[in-house]
């Protein structure tokens, strides 16, 4: 079977980088080019369960850092980006659905239908959560991948205050913060780090 090489040594070569040359900066063009490949990302129901908060002036890392626990890679990173998972997704079926009913690639029935659906299974305060965090992550994932083609290493966090977090700026109830993912210029490599063996976390049935 053909393997691209290259996309797979990307996703070997991917690791948690905590220390950025602090002289590099992102440009605003190349951290939306980042956030519209992770948006290819796939979803439930395509309904696209995420929201991105740009940190990327000095002042709002500055912001952000305690909140981070001081952490340093929020400090030193060209940008941190928090990744916020949509409670309330399903609200973007609407439009999602009618634009593919409007260029015909599929029927009003099969519209409702999938809407019925949707909505039926929001109904569940703990399916909109764990859609939310699900779908959130992946797209985070695509993040940190996109970012390693593009030059840049990245540091995921789930170590900050959300209660703080959504208090410093003002999140609205609908979004649920999931993760911080540094992006930036490596100034020292990732520690090495063990994987177990496929035998260890994996079953073949």
């Amino acid at each position: 079977m053909a393997t691209d090489q290259k996309t797979i040594d990307i996703l070997k070569q991917r690791a948690s980088v905590k220390e950025y040359d602090t002289s590099h900066e992102m440009t605003k063009e190349e951290l939306i080019e980042l956030l519209e490949i992770t948006t290819k990302a796939p979803s439930a129901w395509n309904l696209q369960h995420w929201h991105f908060t740009v940190f990327h002036s000095a002042e709002a890392k500055a912001k952000l850092l305690p909140i981070a626990y001081n952490q340093k890679q929020v400090s030193q990173a060209s940008a941190v980006i928090a990744v916020l998972g949509d409670l309330e997704a399903n609200q973007n079926g609407e439009k999602i659905y009618s634009e593919l009913a409007e260029q015909g690639f599929i029927t009003e029935d099969i519209k409702e239908t999938l809407m019925t659906q949707i909505n039926g299974a929001y109904q569940s305060e703990q399916y909109a959560r764990e859609a939310a965090y699900s779908n959130a992550s992946l797209a985070a994932m695509q993040l940190m991948i996109a970012a390693k083609a593009m030059g840049y290493d990245t540091c995921a966090m789930g170590g900050f205050s959300k209660d703080a977090y959504i208090k410093e700026f003002n999140v609205s109830g609908r979004y649920e913060p999931v993760m911080l993912i540094s992006v930036g210029k490596a100034a020292k490599e990732a520690h090495k780090s063990n994987r177990f063996d496929i035998e260890e976390v994996s079953d073949f049935l």
